[in-house]
């Protein structure tokens, strides 16, 4: 049987769910999470998870309601664990508190501990109701919801082309196609995903450091994504910006399997983490690429690579998103083409997308598409 929400129910889980996004780039690899508790229609104490080891959003709301917990409904964006990890149980905590109701909006995508938190509540005499505003849930941890699901991570790939879907002149210069505001944007996408990942092509030809350069709060470090470079034959110079410091951890996955390589000892003073994985083709196993990440706890993987990387991405139905900005400029026929792929002979081939949202940025346009089935011949 379907719940039936109030208008009120409503409101308190869209609070939930805005103070969730306060978590938007601190609470990797954790799920982004709000609460809400309210007595008789008003708000009586409210938090969310800020960062991993810290207190849960129910807990923190817990804090802020004091004795008004007892009686209380209870608004959360995700189900309340069940288990102990770094922080004890919250539904639990929940039932400690003597709270009578809790909405919560999506299902614990752990498949091994999924429904656990909602029994435990409802075994302790809890109205327990699930499903309000879920998709707007799901949606602010996407890339939490795949990795617990299908041990991978999601992964966006970004790129800037212009009017015509090119990235470069035929020369290679490309700076800027976007404006300032757009590459502006592009830091925050960097500052909510767990890694920033890029191919030995790019750091050859840009050498990019792919770190967060935005404000920090005073006395509140920023947390640096992890940079990832697929790097076959690793050929990475030791001399690259990446490892300049204050960016963060960089990892390196190659082929190359000899852990006394000069090489490897070169790039390991310097800081990276250098990682084998088999190859096929030549070219690094990509679904072996992703499971590894999914390993390391990734939730959200941002790609910033050329046309070789990402085109190999879309063939191999890898890509989850593609992040694109669109400059207001024309570069011609001559100039490089967006991504690489190979040539169709129809139509009913090409690659097709689902626009999601569309956001004008300085003068430029970014769009945010997901890949969708090819329509039937």
């Amino acid at each position: 049987m379907t719940a039936m929400f109030s208008d009120f129910d409503r409101f308190a889980m869209q609070r939930a769910l805005t103070l969730a996004v306060r978590g938007l780039e601190t609470t990797d690899p954790n799920p982004r999470v709000g609460c809400v508790l309210a007595q008789r229609g008003r708000i009586v104490g409210e938090g969310w998870h800020e960062r991993a080891g810290e207190a849960h959003a129910e807990a923190a709301a817990l804090r802020a309601a004091g004795a008004l917990a007892e009686g209380a409904a209870v608004y959360v964006t995700l189900e309340p664990c069940s288990h102990h990890g770094r922080t004890p149980p919250c539904a639990q905590a929940l039932i400690a508190a003597r709270v009578a109701r809790v909405v919560y909006a999506t299902d614990d995508p752990n498949p091994q501990v999924s429904g656990r938190g909602a029994d435990a509540l409802r075994a302790a005499g809890i109205v327990v109701e699930a499903g309000l505003m879920a998709q707007e849930a799901a949606e602010l941890n996407a890339g939490f919801m795949k990795r617990m699901q299908q041990g991978r991570p999601l992964l966006r790939v970004k790129l800037a082309m212009s009017l015509d879907g090119r990235t470069a002149l035929a020369n290679g210069e490309s700076r800027w196609i976007t404006g300032d505001a757009a590459r502006q944007d592009v830091q925050h996408w960097r500052a909510r995903s767990s890694a920033v990942l890029t191919g030995i092509g790019t750091v050859l030809a840009d050498d990019p450091r792919l770190d967060v350069r935005l404000a920090e709060e005073p006395g509140t470090p920023r947390r640096q994504p992890l940079r990832v470079v697929l790097d076959t034959r690793l050929r990475t110079p030791p001399q690259a910006r990446l490892f300049e410091a204050g960016g963060g951890e960089v990892l390196i996955i190659t082929a190359v399997t000899a852990a006394e390589d000069r090489r490897v000892a070169a790039l390991t003073a310097r800081g990276a983490r250098v990682e084998s994985l088999p190859e096929i083709g030549g070219r690094l196993a990509l679904p072996a690429v992703l499971e590894r990440l999914g390993e390391l706890e990734l939730n959200e993987v941002l790609v910033e690579a050329g046309a070789t990387l990402a085109g190999a991405l879309l063939r191999a139905a890898l890509a989850d998103e593609l992040l694109l900005y669109v400059g207001p400029r024309l570069l011609g026929p001559g100039a490089r083409a967006l991504v690489t792929l190979p040539e169709l002979r129809r139509l009913s081939e090409a690659p097709q997308f689902a626009l999601i949202e569309a956001q004008q940025v300085g003068e430029d346009l970014r769009l945010r598409l997901r890949p969708r089935a090819a329509a039937p011949d």
